[in-house]
């Protein structure tokens, strides 16, 4: 019989390592399946742009995945059961089971609402093309009525790139950029400096030290007691992750996320492993690793090793686990790329404006390419499975 393995979630993470593993691993030995909401790649990364009007590529799994033999099931993960090694899923037939001998899981993260109430009532977010759509088609609505007020609450990466590409996009809306604190406190005083210039370029008004308590259809409250008149409220105050593991039984952080050894294995439960924002991993600093695209290449290659080399008898190298920093788009023609040291803290020097913007570009694209293309550049010859994998195999730490 063959091995299942069964991938969770298609993003980043998952989409890369399914595919990298159907190329190593004999398909003689092994089988692959992966399970996903939807029936496309979605660019995370790129999904304020969507919201902004931009058309971002969406490709097919199946098309991602062609020439794998990897089975794709689109179907939501309603919960697994990792004492079974059984996931339960629904879909337009209804749903079922899928067993399983390895799992991967990579189910990423969605917005956070914090308890903030209305925010799931009345906000819009990017963490889904199928909310990014919403917003989109909102303010295609607000520039057609000759304009509106859109407010960003959030002061993270995600609520920078969405204030200003919609700014930059639409200069006939106004935008509001609502920071919990200083706006940029993790970038370098030039960094930051810059950012504020081009947030004035753009248009934007900062607010800052501002904290929203409550987000209603036509306005939000904070605390201290102003309330801001909206037409599209964009909530970018943060992620959380599924609840699905908790529920499962696997060892998790009180937010949730799979607690994982260096190799991306469940600490409760060895046939399981985690990656991407899902895996609560310790990075080469000695720190957690923030969620973030960056941390789900870097758990996604090593989880993909310890895949490997456990059920091929061979020794797994410990990949790279690290923070490099911080690239923040500010609009098509801008952007700044922060690099940080080993304690994640901002290096005084920083690189801004169009060099910055085309790095960031490039990155996407490398992205996209690398997970369309996951096989590329690895050797033919696959891996059959050692004749009964029951234990980690000996580790060995990459030079």
């Amino acid at each position: 019989m063959k091995h299942r393995i069964v991938v969770l979630g298609a993003g980043y993470a998952g989409a890369y390592a399914a595919g990298t593993l159907a190329r190593r691993l004999s398909p003689a030995d092994t089988e692959i399946t992966v399970v996903n909401a939807v029936p496309e790649f979605v660019q995370r990364m790129r999904l304020h742009q969507f919201a902004a009007g931009r058309e971002i590529e969406a490709p097919r799994l199946t098309e991602v995945f062609a020439g794998t033999a990897i089975r794709v099931r689109v179907a939501r993960v309603t919960a697994i059961d990792p004492d079974q090694q059984i996931v339960r899923v629904a879909d337009a037939g209804g749903g079922g089971e899928l067993a399983y001998d390895t799992l991967l899981y990579a189910l990423g993260s969605h917005v956070a609402d914090h308890g903030v109430p209305g925010v799931l009532d009345h906000a819009f977010d990017v963490t889904g093309r199928p909310s990014a759509l919403r917003l989109r088609k909102r303010l295609d609505a607000l520039e057609k009525r000759g304009g509106g007020t859109v407010l960003v609450v959030g002061d993270g990466l995600t609520g920078i790139e969405t204030a200003t590409e919609i700014a930059e996009a639409r200069p006939g809306l106004s935008v509001t950029l609502i920071a919990r604190g200083e706006l940029g406190a993790r970038l370098s005083a030039g960094a930051r400096d810059h950012l504020h210039r081009a947030c004035d370029r753009l248009g934007i008004t900062v607010l800052e030290h501002t904290t929203v308590e409550a987000v209603e259809a036509t306005q939000v409250r904070c605390a201290d007691g102003t309330a801001l008149a909206s037409d599209a409220t964009v909530w970018a105050a943060g992620f959380c992750v599924n609840p699905i593991a908790a529920a499962g039984g696997l060892e998790v952080t009180d937010d949730g996320r799979i607690v994982v050894d260096r190799t991306m294995r469940s600490v409760s439960h060895p046939t399981v492993h985690a990656a991407g924002d899902s895996a609560y991993a310790i990075g080469d600093n000695g720190q957690p690793l923030p969620m973030s695209c960056a941390s789900a290449g870097y758990t996604g290659k090593q989880a993909i090793e310890a895949i490997v080399g456990h059920l091929t008898g061979r020794k797994t190298t410990h990949t790279k686990l690290a923070y490099p920093g911080n690239h923040i788009s500010l609009g098509r023609r801008d952007a700044i790329l922060q690099m940080v040291d080993s304690d994640t803290r901002a290096k005084p020097k920083y690189l801004g404006g169009r060099t910055a913007a085309r790095i960031k570009a490039g990155i996407l694209a490398t992205s996209l390419w690398a997970t369309a293309h996951p096989t590329f550049g690895l050797p033919k010859r696959r891996h059959h499975l050692a004749a009964a994998p029951t234990a980690p195999a000996e580790t060995e730490v990459a030079a």
